[in-house]
């Protein structure tokens, strides 16, 4: 099933938990200003709780949404995934959304975590959650989950649950049961293209219309080169895992991805720099110039994107040079 192309997509801000927190607050607050709608606050171990962040970010603003992204229930149960949302919205009403998923393969094995059934175990998530933010008294008898006659001591809350999602069957899960699917970073538009057909198979068996989203790697710079520069090392993070092996192929992206973990595993940024070269930069995020990001930008628009998450704003400066960018 095809979706149509958006020309009006919004934008949202993302955070990978590497930022210092006072960077945070200024970049929310910037975003804000020039009409950001959400601020994603990534869930990546080792690296700053999320939960903690986004409190930080809702008071650190007066209406900028956050999206608690991407949850993992083999690490969060989801009823506590859906505690700190509930909580969250309780202090910021209509300000909080949840987004579960699966989480990294190589952050899970780093703590010897097995994530079995991911299918199953993501579609009981969302189902626990919404039972729970409904206020209802939740029975739940799953294979992965079971809840003998609990509810939340707050009530009823308003949060949409949204799915971080790669494959086909969890794309379609999303477009199925989810309020909105979000997209990984360093995919390229073509994949996303791929990502959101899928979507909407699920969306047509269920009849429902999801909000669609993708991560975006954006960087600006007058000096090309110096864009790309700041891009090289997140790509690599990301596109070393071999569930990208499609989202390259579909951008006709060559990528020795054993050799980039093993250069990533051993931090050597020379090698790092040669495999990530320009035409990967170029192909899996908005790098470059201010014309050519705009360009970029109005891409990733056209796959029929909702909302454009922009990552790897590092500083407030940049955050500038891309808010420019974005309105162009």
């Amino acid at each position: 099933m095809s979706v149509s192309a958006s020309t009006t997509a919004r934008f949202g801000v993302a955070f990978d938990g590497g930022e210092p927190l006072d960077v945070m607050r200024a970049i929310v607050r910037q975003a804000e200003g020039a009409g950001a709608g959400n601020a994603w606050i990534a869930c990546h171990l080792f690296r700053r709780e999320p939960i903690a962040c986004a409190a930080m970010a809702l008071a650190a603003t007066a209406s900028l949404g956050v999206v608690l992204m991407a949850m993992s229930p083999y690490t969060v149960h989801p009823v506590h995934a859906t505690m700190a949302a509930a909580t969250l919205n309780e202090c910021f009403p209509g300000r909080v959304q949840l987004c579960f998923g699966v989480g990294s393969p190589r952050e899970l094995a780093a703590i010897a975590v097995a994530s079995p059934q991911p299918l199953r175990t993501l579609r009981e998530s969302i189902e626990i959650a919404r039972g729970l933010l409904r206020g209802e008294t939740v029975v739940f008898e799953g294979e992965r989950f079971r809840i003998s006659g609990r509810r939340l001591a707050m009530g009823v809350h308003q949060v949409p649950i949204k799915l971080a999602a790669s494959g086909p069957r969890m794309l379609e899960l999303a477009g199925e049961i989810a309020d909105g699917v979000v997209i990984s970073a360093g995919t390229s538009p073509e994949f996303i293209r791929w990502s959101l057909d899928h979507v909407g198979d699920g969306e047509a068996r269920s009849g429902r219309k999801v909000d669609k989203a993708a991560l975006v790697f954006c960087s600006v710079d007058h000096d090309e080169q110096a864009a790309h520069e700041r891009l090289r090392s997140p790509l690599a993070y990301i596109l070393r895992n071999q569930h990208h092996a499609r989202n390259l192929a579909l951008a006709g992206s060559k990528l020795d991805q054993a050799a980039l973990a093993q250069a990533f595993a051993r931090e050597d940024w020379k090698a790092i720099g040669e495999l990530i070269d320009d035409e990967i930069v170029r192909r899996h995020g908005a790098s470059g110039t201010p014309g050519q990001v705009a360009a970029a930008l109005s891409r990733y628009r056209s796959a029929g994107l909702d909302e454009i998450v922009v990552m790897a704003v590092q500083e407030s400066t940049h955050m500038q040079s891309i808010l420019a960018a974005i309105g162009s």
